[in-house]
């Protein structure tokens, strides 16, 4: 069976990484999260006071950045290091989300960040998720699947994740996150987010993940069959 890529891109908080990571699991591919190299190079900025109108120190900034992933055996997660030091959990804290999209924004990080995901996916095999996956990081990626929620479920889930994680912050406050982080993601000049003419739509608003990964792989099946059975003609 061929390898593909498949690209999960949507909004936060709507299961893209953890549906991404069962798919990945399910297949036997490689997974690769996006957005927690985002979530590291913001890290890096605020520990390094960088600030994000000086071209000249995100570009020095970006120059001393390694981004990698490691599989844990112990907690069975996938977990981000940054510059050889496990933030896994660092960068998912709430001082990280608040400041992640003004990075993310930046046109020199974006381009630094989709040369390396694209390296990293380029032998196939591979469930990438983020915002620009389907658009601008795989526009060939034979799956792609654009996921989105209510507001109102996703902030309640992200409040879930959040106080797994000790971490406790007032539900309006994170619906007033989603909605600046959705504004700014959907109207950046580089590689906004957006749905691809070719991505099929899943709202998780009311699903399950079983459910969600269950859509997923329904859709790998029959692109990975229609593509042999093309080929053998």
């Amino acid at each position: 069976m061929k390898k593909i890529v498949i690209a999960i891109d949507g909004h936060s908080s709507c299961g893209k990484s953890t549906t991404a990571k069962l798919v990945a699991k399910e297949l036997g591919y490689g997974y690769i999260d996006t957005g927690a190299m985002y979530r590291a190079v913001t890290l890096y900025f605020l520990n390094h006071f960088i600030d994000v109108n000086d071209d000249h120190g995100i570009k020095l900034a970006l120059e001393n950045i390694e981004i990698s992933f490691k599989h844990n055996p112990k907690t069975g997660r996938n977990e981000t290091f940054l510059n050889g030091l496990n933030v896994e959990d660092e960068i998912r804290k709430m001082y990280v989300t608040e400041k992640v999209s003004e990075v993310s924004v930046i046109p020199a990080v974006r381009h630094a960040m989709v040369k390396e995901q694209q390296r990293m996916g380029r032998k196939r095999g591979v469930v990438m998720d983020g915002r620009d996956i389907g658009t601008t990081v795989f526009p060939d990626a034979e799956v792609k699947v654009f996921m989105t929620a209510d507001t109102y479920t996703r902030a309640k889930r992200r409040q879930q994740e959040l106080f797994a994680k000790n971490e406790m912050v007032d539900l309006d406050d994170i619906i007033e996150n989603l909605k600046k982080r959705d504004h700014i993601d959907s109207n950046r000049a580089e590689s906004p987010l957006r749905q691809a003419p070719d991505a099929e739509m899943l709202d998780t608003s009311f699903m399950a993940i079983d459910e969600q990964v269950d859509f997923v792989l329904e859709k790998v099946a029959t692109k990975v069959l229609t593509k042999e059975f093309s080929e053998q003609e």
